[in-house]
């Protein structure tokens, strides 16, 4: 019969025990068509179109506060124009991915949006069971 019970509690931090954990790219689901999702909401929260709230699990907070920024900034400047809001729906044509790391997806997203053609670049990593938009470009 054991008294005690070995733990180490020196071994780990509590950052490593309890903080974000990384995810393999094998273990989530299909990067090309989660950045081709998250790339269209993105860019909707950005027009206006689309809470900021709903890209806030899926993204750091780095990212987040920018996406939500010049979202109020659309929003505010279509309140100016009596509420018009765009019409258009933002469309995702192409994704191209590449893995540079086992938790690392980088994806170049092309999107028609309107009349324009955009490039969005992210940087996805793998956190906590799911994918989180670490890094993003908008061209």
């Amino acid at each position: 019969m054991q008294d005690w019970l070995a733990v180490d509690f020196a071994a780990a931090s509590d950052e490593q025990l309890f903080g974000p954990q990384p995810t393999r790219a094998c273990d989530l689901p299909d990067p090309r068509e989660w950045a081709a999702h998250i790339a269209q909401a993105l860019v909707e929260v950005m027009h206006g179109i689309r809470p900021p709230s709903q890209v806030m699990r899926w993204s750091t907070l780095e990212v987040y506060a920018v996406v939500a920024r010049r979202g109020s900034r659309a929003a505010r400047r279509a309140a100016r124009q009596r509420g018009q809001r765009p019409t258009h729906r933002t469309r995702v044509t192409r994704v191209l991915v590449c893995e540079p790391a086992e938790d690392v997806v980088e994806a170049s997203v092309v999107l028609v949006d309107g009349e324009r053609v955009r490039a969005l670049a992210l940087r996805l990593i793998g956190r906590d069971s799911r994918w989180v938009v670490e890094a993003l470009q908008v061209g």
